[in-house]
């Protein structure tokens, strides 16, 4: 008996192991060639977005539209407000079309719509001509949903958290890249001696256009020729990796996309729409709001920091958004549940803008009005401070890849994946649109009139805070039931 039990022992372990193997799955391979495409697609169109924003006061102001060079301001907001409209029009439509006729005709179309449009721009010779250029590329430029259905067609499971963190890494990278092609490449005639041609005088921001709109058309062709149709009711066949988990595998053919109504009439995605809603509300306003607070005076409720350390804090944070992306966002949804995840990234905004506020009192303890300088210490503790702020909103934003995960996990079936990502990427560009007039102008409102000390901003958005607080906790309540 006691020869025996060390192997009835030894076989035990060895079944256990067996069973524990059994129990968890190997990750699926990443589709690396799709996933590499669509990102790279993804990635040409915040560079068009931002590569303008450099120079567009000085381009409209080379077109001579007001004398005044205090309006010039409202004109290029104007500018980006004509796009950010036409984009929200054409989001929900355009993620509906995909429903029935693919993902990657909607797709190849919108991003060479972007190209020829980012092009026009730069040869704009009008006020006129640069709002229907950007109205005509805000139509061509609501693919986030679909591009997001494709992503969540061809993982499952097992592989999403990794290939939601290297599609997550398009915006960062491409925010980095078109500031840089745009103040570096306008005006080349004046900058560069061997770029100093006629035309290029005579359209001194076609070339920053010009590259950013070849990228786009580089990036189309690759598509057209290597990317791969994931919509399941249009694809070819081929491996059962490259599936959509939002309904069993029999019903792929025979579902119908439901429309909005339908997906609101769920008492999750009711919760998801709201969330989202409040989620990118409070992200874009609080970037809005870190801008504005640091270069408002000490003395009239903010830091006083000059444009050049606002630019580094920025930097910085890119930076530490493009490392928790990638080192932190696999382990979190390996480990949490994904929901939960979603709730605590929502929460992290009742922290933040509170400490944003502590920061002015920092400052003014060590501030010295003589100078108009702060000591070495305060500085030193406002700059920590200013971390830990920052480090917490790009971990909170993982919320954005958190809601694409649940979205696909959620929708009612695989066809109306592209219909339910338009449904909250539209919810979040609307709050995109109307988050930074609404906290510049309660900024304002505050300092002006000295609203609680300068700090009157503070309440509203502790409460829109609070409520999608509510809402993500919600979508946990539901997606446990």
């Amino acid at each position: 008996m006691e020869e025996t039990t060390p192997l009835l022992s030894s076989e035990r372990s060895e079944r256990d192991a067996e069973a524990a193997t059994l129990k968890t799955p190997l990750a699926t391979p990443l589709p690396k060639l799709q996933l590499g495409i669509v990102t790279c697609i993804k990635l040409v169109e915040p560079v068009a977005y931002v590569q303008i924003f450099p120079y567009i006061n000085a381009f409209i102001s080379s077109l001579h539209v007001t004398d005044d060079p205090k309006k010039i301001g409202f004109y290029s907001g104007l500018v980006e407000s004509t796009f950010a409209v036409f984009q929200l029009v054409a989001i929900y439509n355009l993620s509906k079309l995909s429903d029935k006729i693919g993902r990657r005709p909607v797709l190849l179309c919108g991003v060479t719509g972007v190209a020829l449009t980012t092009i026009l721009f730069g040869l704009s010779t009008s006020f006129p001509m640069m709002l229907v250029v950007r109205a005509i590329a805000g139509l061509c430029s609501g693919n986030s949903a679909v591009s997001q259905s494709i992503v969540g067609e061809i993982t499952d499971s097992s592989n999403v958290g990794l290939a939601t963190a290297v599609y997550g890494l398009s915006w960062p990278i491409g925010a980095v890249l078109g500031p840089l092609l745009g103040g570096g490449l306008s005006n080349p005639a004046e900058k560069f001696s061997w770029l100093n041609w006629e035309f290029l005088r005579r359209h001194p921001y076609f070339l920053p256009c010009g590259v950013s709109g070849a990228l786009s058309l580089a990036a189309v062709t690759v598509g057209y020729f290597f990317l791969q149709e994931s919509l399941p009711s249009k694809r070819v066949s081929r491996q059962p990796s490259f599936s959509s988990e939002c309904s069993e595998t029999e019903t792929i053919t025979s579902a119908e996309p439901v429309g909005m109504k339908t997906l609101l009439s769920m008492p999750i995605m009711f919760a998801l729409s709201g969330s989202a809603f409040a989620f990118s509300f409070l992200s874009v306003t609080f970037e809005v709001i870190f801008v504005l607070y640091s270069y408002t005076a000490v003395l009239d409720g903010g830091l006083g920091f000059p444009p050049s350390q606002i630019g580094y804090s920025l930097s910085i944070s890119g930076i530490v958004a493009t490392a928790i992306q990638l080192l932190l966002l696999p382990w979190l949804l390996r480990t949490f549940n994904k929901a939960k995840l979603y709730h605590w990234s929502m929460c992290i905004f009742l922290v933040i803008f509170p400490l944003l506020s502590v920061l002015n009192l920092i400052a003014r303890s060590g501030f010295d009005e003589a100078t108009g300088l702060l000591t070495s210490h305060t500085t030193a503790a406002i700059w920590a401070c200013v971390i830990v702020i920052l480090t917490l909103l790009r971990t909170s934003n993982l919320g954005y890849a958190f809601s694409m995960i649940l979205v696909k996990e959620n929708c009612p079936n695989s066809a109306s994946l592209g219909t339910t990502n338009g449904l909250i990427t539209f919810v979040q560009c609307m709050a995109r649109a109307v988050g930074p007039a609404f906290i510049s102008s309660t900024f304002a409102l505050s300092v002006d009139r000295n609203i609680m000390g300068g700090f009157g901003w503070l309440v509203p958005m502790m409460l829109i805070s609070s409520a999608g607080a509510y809402q993500s906790f919600k979508v946990y309540r539901e997606q446990a039931n």
